[in-house]
């Protein structure tokens, strides 16, 4: 065996010697595939297919999620359900019980800072505008945040380490192209960002440390587009998807942002991803488990906690 002694810390000698989990790998999680419990795992600085993880306590799609370097969370879901699980990006296994959302809700979307997780949105019945926030290191139930301009479900959120962006969605009056955003780590209601290329809904959000990015929804399109997060404006055409689809999936690492299912001319297992600070059209990662659409994403290194 090896000897790691010298100026090596003891973490890095046991990490080497015994197979312990690499606290950098950029680690993504699918859930709530198909409306199930499903959980897929994919390793985002490399292509291939996904794996299955374990499985949510509550079988739903449509799900909000945030996460902290270590651990997942995802509330809400179809049937309008108010739970919060939670489950640690290195262990596969069962979720746990975390908490509640203020009002059980589907169709909502979640973003986080470092320290806070943020619900937004969502459909209870009809349009929600709530927004909800939790402190990610404690259990508990969801506080609330404040409101969006308008209530909206079926959008889609991303966000940096301070502001939070959502986007798209389904209005009372139709779907829309506004894009709203807030300060995670304040409260207080959201306020317009600029616009997206074209009104749509049932899209996904995603983000690094600076880019956010919106792609697919209710067409079903293909189109992928872009903001800084940083500034405020209206958002531009980035490239397409391999295949056009509504109801997906998406989650971002440091640099690659990917998405997954959806349903197009067909339900889809496919896997897209995009180097997220260029533009171009989407190449392909690997395949999910199943064909899925309703799905989530979250992941140990989104734009949150760069």
């Amino acid at each position: 065996m090896p000897n790691y002694q010298g100026v090596w810390s003891l973490s890095t000698q046991f990490q080497n010697a015994s197979g312990w989990p690499d606290a950098t790998a950029e680690i993504g999680l699918f859930i709530g595939l198909s409306n199930a419990n499903t959980i897929n795992k994919v390793d985002i600085a490399s292509a291939g297919n996904a794996t299955d993880f374990g499985d949510m306590l509550s079988a739903a799609g449509q799900r909000g999620t945030c996460a902290t370097k270590s651990k997942a969370i995802a509330g809400g879901g179809s049937g309008n359900i108010n739970s919060i699980e939670s489950f640690l990006f290195t262990t596969s296994g069962t979720a746990a019980d975390f908490g509640d959302l203020t009002l059980g809700r589907t169709e909502l979307s979640g973003f986080n800072s470092a320290t806070r997780g943020i619900f937004i949105g969502g459909d209870d019945g009809s349009y929600n505008d709530t927004i909800d926030y939790i402190t990610m290191a404690t259990e508990g139930n969801a506080i609330d945040f404040g409101n969006l301009t308008t209530a909206t479900a079926s959008g889609g959120g991303c966000s940096n380490s301070t502001r939070g962006l959502f986007g798209g969605g389904s209005t009372s009056g139709g779907n829309v192209n506004t894009i709203e955003y807030i300060t995670i780590d304040t409260t207080g209601n959201a306020a317009d960002f600029g616009d997206l290329t074209g009104s749509k809904t049932q899209l996904t959000g995603t983000s690094n440390s600076t880019r956010g990015i919106f792609a697919g929804g209710q067409g079903p399109l293909n189109v992928i587009e872009y903001v800084t997060i940083a500034s405020t404006g209206n958002a531009v055409d980035f490239g397409d998807l391999t295949y056009a689809r509504r109801r997906l999936g998406s989650l971002s690492g440091s640099t690659r942002s990917l998405f997954a299912g959806g349903d197009g001319a067909a339900t889809s297992n496919i896997i897209d991803f995009v180097i997220t600070n260029t533009t171009g059209n989407a190449s392909d990662f690997g395949d999910l488990t199943q064909t899925t659409y309703n799905l989530s994403g979250v992941s140990n290194r989104n734009g949150g906690l760069q």
